[in-house]
This record gives structure tokens, sequence and C-alpha cells, in this order.
């Protein structure tokens, strides 16, 4: 058995969950979210907690038993207490001010970015340079922070870029300027 796919999953009081037409839903203070679950496993609601059980000892099953419970376990932290990623601008001129339902990017292009944020992850830009991006859904979350990211990949040189908070880019050394005679 995995030992993660054994552990319960306790439902606070101020959360709803249900299961409708395959799909699991998870609705609470933060907000909704909701994913269609593989038929592999069995996920069994009582009144306070949440269990998920494998229909068969098959490879599959088993490595989809603890991604299950996994899965279902970051639903309800999302609706209760929410996720967070933090990114970091770094360089001369950069800088992101929110927009609307979307974030302003200025990264040293010709013409600034404008970043459209789905209908569940907000923006707080905090002096131009710290973007704060929150959330109940963990995976679209991620996904958000990596495509901001990728607009402007934190370069090895000067280490000018977008970069996640406490990422350590590992700096190369630039040209020495001497020049080699012949």
């Amino acid at each position: 058995m995995s030992r993660i796919g054994k552990k319960t999953i306790v439902i606070p009081e101020t959360v709803k969950v249900e299961i409708k037409d395959g799909q699991f839903q998870v609705k609470g203070p933060k907000g909704s979210v909701s994913r269609i679950l593989t038929s592999r496993v069995d996920v069994i609601i009582s009144d306070k907690d949440i269990q998920v059980k494998r229909r068969n000892d098959s490879r599959e099953s088993r490595s989809l038993h603890g991604l299950t419970r996994t899965l279902i376990d970051n639903m309800v932290k999302g609706v209760t207490e929410g996720f967070e990623k933090k990114l970091e601008i770094i360089g001369l001129g950069y800088k992101a001010q929110v927009q609307g339902k979307g974030l302003q990017l200025i990264l040293g292009y010709t013409k600034p970015i404008q970043f459209d944020l789905p209908a569940n992850v907000q923006a707080k830009v905090d002096a131009n340079t710290k973007i704060t991006l929150s959330s109940p859904d963990k995976e679209i979350l991620g996904d958000i922070a990596s495509k901001i990211r990728a607009l402007r990949l934190p370069e090895p040189y000067k280490g000018t870029g977008i970069r996640y908070e406490g990422e350590v880019i590992i700096r190369k050394v630039g040209k020495t300027g001497t020049a080699a005679a012949a």
C-alpha cells in the first residue's frame, strides 16, 4: 500500500466536498476547485474525512493511488488556505503593474507585455519588481508562474530577468577583455 495514499484527508468545517458525474468538486472560503479523477481509484467521502482506495493492485493503480490522494489534499488546502508563488524581476528598467485582470510587464522589449490571468488567479505587485500570485488551485498557479518567468528567463551573465523568490542563478564568468596578441 502507498504510505501517502493510506492517509485520510480531514475535511474542515468550512469546506464542502462532492462528486458529480466523475468530477470531484471542493468549495471553501478561498474559492472552488474541481478535477476529473481517474477511474482506477475510489474516493470515499464521509462526514469529516476523505479516503482514497485503489480498485486493484495493478502497477498503474498503485502509482495513481498516492497521486490522487495528494491532488485531493491540495484541493482542500487550496480552498481553505490558498497557495502563493512569488516572482522577482531583476534588471534595469524592468517593472510590472497590475492592470485590470492581468499584468503589464516591461521587460526590455520594444513594447510592454500584457499578460492576462485566469479567473481564479490574483496578482499583487510590490515595489514594481515583486509579483505575488495567489490561487486556490496549485496546478494552475504553478503553470501561470512558469509562463510569466518564461517571458524573460534569468540570464547567466548579469542575472537579469524574472526568477522565483529565493531562486539561485548560477552566474557565468564573462570575457576578461584582454586581447591575446598573435
